[in-house]
């Protein structure tokens, strides 16, 4: 049964990845992956509240299944970053690979971190 929560998720966090993206990337006009930058700081922060939320018994352990694991392991995306960070890297653009790679890592674990800070003073 819990699997069923995991792809009720996935199935709303992989069209919203998509449509997120683009909405993003369609707005700047530099090589930088602003779009994948964007979802994946999105999916840690919401990550971050809902594991925060369970932790707290604000939420089941099917909620961090359907959001958590479902929603936004579909709408965050490593191999995405790294192909784009490898793509950047490999077209001359080091200084933007770099930064891609520092600020998206810097910016996951700063978001994970103030979603379960919020979660804190939301439910504790």
């Amino acid at each position: 049964m819990n699997w069923l929560f995991v792809v009720a998720g996935a199935m709303a966090g992989a069209p919203l990845r998509f449509l997120a993206d683009r909405f993003v990337q369609a707005r700047h006009d530099s090589v930088f992956p602003w779009g994948t930058f964007a979802v994946n700081v999105t999916g840690s922060l919401v990550l971050g509240l809902v594991t925060g939320a369970v932790a707290a018994g604000a939420g089941s352990s099917r909620l961090l299944l359907l959001v958590g694991t479902g929603l936004c392991g579909a709408l965050t995306t490593y191999s995405t970053f790294s192909y784009e960070t490898l793509r950047l890297a490999a077209d001359g653009a080091r200084w933007p690979a770099a930064a891609n790679a520092a600020a998206s890592v810097a910016a996951a674990l700063g978001a994970v971190f103030a979603g379960v800070g919020l979660a804190h003073v939301l439910w504790a």
